[in-house]
This record gives C-alpha cells, structure tokens and sequence, in this order.
C-alpha cells in the first residue's frame, strides 16, 4: 500500500471548484432514464451518453473524477479511446463502483446491507489494470417506525470498512458512501440523529479495519427532512445541522468529503453546498451527484444527435454552478424555485415588489456558468432581455438599497 499515492488522488478528488460525477447507473437504472425521453437502452446508445458527458468541452476544468460503471470502464470513445485512459489525459480521475447493490437483510424487515464483497480483491486488481484509480461502495440507511436498527447500521459500517481496506491494498481511493435516504416524513432532527449514529460507527469500523483516513473520501448524505415531510427545514437548517454532523464524527485527517444529492432537487443541492462552504472547515467539501449533474443535461439531449452539444453544454453549466457556488454573502436567500418556469417566477417576483421592497436580484449563471446578480426590474424588459420561459430560476433574493446601487 502507497499512502503517498493514496493521499495524492485523494486530494485531488476534491480540488478546489471541481467535484465528482457520479456515471455508476446501472443498466436498469439508465433505461428508466432512457425511458423519459423515449431513447432505447442499447449499449451503443448508454456508449454515447457517457460521451456526450465525458467528452463535454472544459469537463476538467469543473469535474476531478468520474465514478464509472462496469460496462462503461470498458468502452472506448468515438475515437477509439477507452473512456478511463480518455479521462486520465484530461487529468480527471477514473473510479469504479464496485458494490453488488443492497439486499434484503435476513430477519430485519425494510432494512438492507449492501452486498458485493466476495471475489472483490481479485476484481479490484482488474479494475486497478483498467484505469480505476478510485472506487465507490453504497451502503444505504432507511429510516422508519422501529429503524434503522443498531445491527443494520453496524453490519453496514462493516462492510464498508471491509471494502476500503480491499481498496487501499490495491493502490485504489475508496469512496466511503453511507447514505441515510431522504425517503419518508422523517424530521431534520431524526435524519441527524440517524446520521449521527450511522458516521460514529462507520468510523469506529474504518478504525479497526486500519484504513488510512488521508487516502479515503467520504460521501454522505446531507442531513435534510423527508420528502414527505410537510415542514420541510430552510437550507440554513440543513447547512448548519450537516456541518454539525460532521464536525462530530469525522477526523480531521479525511482530506474532503463529496456530498451526494439523495433525490434533492438540482438547485437544492447546489444551495445546500454553497452554503456550507460559506465557513472554514477542516475538509473539503465538495460534490458526487449523478442526478443532480445529468437530469436536466439529459433532457436537453434528448437523444437526438442535433441536441448533442446541447446537452453537454447544460451538463457544464450544472458542473460549474457547484464547482463555483455563488458569493451570497450580501445577499438574503429568500427561498429556492427549483425549475422554475418564468412565468411563475414572474408572478412571485411581483408579489414580492408589492409586499417587500422594490429591489430584487436574480442569481443566474453566465456563459461560464457563474452566479453572478442579474438586476430584476418589476414590469420592464429586463426579465424578458436576460431570461426565457424554460430557463431555471436558480435562487431569489431580497435586495438592499445600497447593494441595489451596485448593480
């Protein structure tokens, strides 16, 4: 085991203003995707999307690493190039998930451990010789009436452990990935009490498992309420109760950890992150989203060969908006209009200026996809000259008269 080299990769998964994508979909799971948009799951047809993703212009300067799935780390671009020696020229890092996927865990109702351990040694040299230079592995924490039980957690963090050790033996960073769902009614509180317990014994097992802490990257889930949960908690709520999560749990020697987005909406997590990155933190802090990257690229795609650099464009924009989260700091976040139509957008800006102050502020994206304040005039051509109908309305802010001035 190479820690130096182990530690290097590691870092640089996390650089500062890139993230990870997340491109692990299985093949199940990417035709559902395939499905919205009426586009056949063949494997020359999953081999172009990954292109259209892979291949997008600046990819490098957004994205530090790409988790591939089997199928994928085996193909090869249009040019005949294999996608990780593709990535690897572009000085992005190629990882690999190598779990089998969550089952039913025998005499735990509605609990499950993630499987995939048997035969991984000798997968992970395969992998190793392919290119991966990093790897992923899922556990996945429901929670409901009665649990998750104290042995579904524990069985869970020993598994991940065993998995990271696999991996550091073979020169290869392990991605730990503990995820606490989202599903449900849960309340903040409960997610972070789950939470809370699901890191403290994902820890306690990584440490008697020897993993070196500085060649790993965490991925966890935010500490967020359910979907189904009415009172849903603000997104300072969930900065402020994830950051505390993690400074409980989560030694200081992990060089960063690379939240994934757990069913948030695009513009949720990209809030979410930014404003946790607001403070000093002893990590860094960054993204492994798949859904939250890819939805509204691929719908823009739409797998029509016209629409290809349509895609990669809005894949880049997304790429970039939590690569470089907006500077928010002057300004007050009022709520978030996740894909928002304009016409929406309008109705509620105008509310605003009649019950709040005249002076609004749009955080858009640029051409390079930077937040920047896009001054918002009530009943004047300015929505209509730098906004359209189908654009996402990615944050509303109150503004002040002295920073309206700014602007």
């Amino acid at each position: 085991m190479n820690h130096a080299e182990l530690e290097r990769i590691a870092r640089g998964m996390v650089a500062p203003g890139k993230g990870i994508l997340a491109a692990d979909e299985s093949t199940g799971t990417i035709k559902k995707r395939f499905d919205a948009i009426a586009f056949e799951s063949t494997e020359a047809n999953r081999q172009l999307y990954r292109e259209m993703l892979l291949a997008a212009p600046g990819i490098n300067e957004a994205i530090s690493g790409v988790i591939l799935y089997d199928e994928t780390l085996r193909q090869k671009t249009r040019a005949g190039v294999p996608f990780p020696k593709h990535l690897e020229s572009l000085g992005i890092f190629p990882g690999i998930k190598v779990d089998q996927g969550a089952k039913p865990l025998a005499n735990f109702p509605n609990e499950t451990v993630t499987e995939g351990l048997d035969g991984l040694r000798e997968r992970l040299v395969e992998y190793h010789g392919l290119g991966a230079r990093f790897a992923k592995w899922r556990a996945v924490i429901d929670i409901g009436a009665g649990y998750p039980t104290r042995f579904c957690i524990e069985a869970n963090a020993h598994a991940l452990a065993r998995y990271a050790a696999l991996c550091q033996e073979q020169g290869i960073v392990p991605i730990v990935e503990p995820e606490v769902l989202m599903d449900g009614a849960h309340s903040l509180e409960t997610c972070e009490a789950v939470t809370d317990e699901v890191l403290c014994e994902t820890f306690r097992a990584l440490a008697a498992h020897r993993v070196h802490l500085e060649g790993i990257v965490l991925k966890p889930n935010m500490v967020i309420s359910g979907k189904k949960n009415a009172a849903r908690a603000t997104p300072e709520q969930v900065a402020e109760a994830t950051v505390r999560c993690l400074r409980r749990w989560v030694s200081p020697a992990v060089p960063g950890i690379a939240f994934l987005s757990g069913g948030q909406s695009t513009t949720e997590a990209t809030l979410h992150l930014s404003l946790m990155n607001r403070q000093p933190l002893p990590w860094a802090l960054t993204f492994s989203y798949g859904r939250a990257l890819q939805d509204s690229a691929l719908k823009a795609w739409g797998g029509k060969p016209a629409n290809f650099e349509a895609g990669q464009r809005e894949f880049m924009r997304r790429a970039r908006l939590n690569g470089n989260p907006p500077d928010v700091d002057l300004l007050e976040p009022l709520r978030v209009m996740g894909n928002t139509k304009m016409s929406h957008f309008r109705q509620e800006n105008e509310r605003r200026a009649v019950h709040h102050r005249k002076f609004l502020v749009v955080l858009m994206p640029n051409k390079k996809g930077k937040l920047v304040p896009t001054m918002v005039m009530v009943g004047s051509a300015n929505l209509s000259e730098n906004m359209d109908n189908s654009h996402e309305a990615v944050m509303v802010c109150e503004n002040s008269p002295s920073l309206a001035q700014a602007y």
